[in-house]
């Protein structure tokens, strides 16, 4: 029996490690954390956890969680970074679902996030968990640094074309759009529902967090630097996001339909969360919600050489928690698809 830690699990990445666990048998949910709420039953306040666990909020201290074999972070970016060390150092395997670790590069991560980071010496243990990239890496790992949600989609497209070395890496576009709860469970005007709802806007249009962290992972595949435009937009629904992916071709010509198709279908063959549609079917936020999949297809439009790529996966799963989870089952030698069976929710 894992024994689990969740910090921070009154956000929306952390109320979804609670779903998902929380009916499993071969875990015990141990420690739940919430400064706000320290006393106050789980299930009272996630009602839809009755009968599933009797468990308080508590302070995050770090003799409780020492207890626990694995502890997951839903804590916001430069927080969990002050609690890691000593936990690790205790012996206990970490999950971190912040930002605090994605980034090798300390100074592009400092420079991002605009803080000071308060254990760079980390950085170089820490892997970054995308397991369709580094399972190997994963299953021997202390510290897990759980990607992004963009990041998560945005490079599960890329990898293919970049690994085959067919198209122009310098001129990648990715044109994304994610659902409200991305932004976190907070109270600020932008993601009230009369604010959000039958309307879409990009933001952070010179320049998004997430971008280093995708580069870093297309700049590994493609054994160069990539060049990438990424625009996020704000769509007016909860979850999911649907990832709108560019790439020109490099030699004009030089690529069919049946090649991408194979390329892809190859590359995502035994991974159990990617699932490669057919030509001529393309991916919905709808066919993934609330499931750990994450739906790809590829599409060649000849008369301008680019690979066009859609992706689509639930920002909370995938794109957070579920991968986490998943994570976790690849470090501890259990089925990998262990609790992520679900099936998505339709509608």
């Amino acid at each position: 029996m894992i024994n689990i830690g969740i910090v921070g699990a009154t956000g929306y990445t952390g109320i979804e490690l609670l779903r998902l666990l929380a009916q499993r048998k071969d875990v015990r949910l141990s420690v739940v954390t919430s400064r706000e709420l320290v006393g106050t039953s789980v299930a009272a306040y996630f009602p839809n956890l009755r009968g599933r666990t009797d468990l308080e909020f508590s302070l995050p201290e770090n003799n409780q969680l020492k207890q626990c074999d694995v502890v997951f972070f839903a804590t916001p970016h430069a927080v969990a970074m002050y609690s890691i060390p000593p936990l690790l150092d205790a012996g206990v395997k970490v999950i971190d679902l912040s930002a605090d670790f994605r980034i090798q590069d300390v100074t592009l991560w400092e420079q991002w996030y605009n803080t000071k980071h308060a254990c760079p010496e980390l950085i170089p243990h820490a892997v970054y968990g995308l397991p369709e990239v580094n399972r190997e890496q994963i299953k021997t790992a202390e510290l897990i640094a759980v990607p992004g949600c963009y990041p998560t989609a945005i490079q599960l497209g890329f990898l293919p074309l970049l690994e085959s070395d067919l198209v122009d890496s310098r001129r990648l576009i990715a044109d994304a759009k994610s659902g409200v709860s991305g932004a976190g469970r907070k109270a600020a005007e932008d993601y009230l529902l009369c604010e959000a709802t039958e309307s879409m806007k990009a933001y952070s249009v010179t320049a998004h967090r997430h971008q280093p962290e995708i580069c870093q992972g297309l700049d590994r595949a493609a054994g160069t630097q990539i060049g990438l435009t990424f625009i996020p937009h704000l769509a007016p629904m909860v979850r999911g996001i649907l990832a709108t992916l560019y790439a020109p071709v490099k030699n004009e010509g030089n690529v069919t339909q049946e090649q991408l198709q194979s390329i892809f279908e190859d590359r995502y063959s035994n991974e159990p969360f990617v699932e490669v549609l057919p030509v001529g079917e393309f991916p919905a936020t709808r066919n993934v919600k609330g499931s750990n999949r994450c739906e790809i297809s590829v599409t060649y439009r000849d008369e301008t050489d680019t690979v066009v790529v859609l992706s689509a996966e639930d920002n909370l799963v995938k794109g957070a928690s579920g991968q986490a989870i998943q994570n976790m089952n690849v470090m501890f030698g259990l089925e990998e698809t262990a609790g992520l069976e679900g099936i998505a929710l339709l509608p």
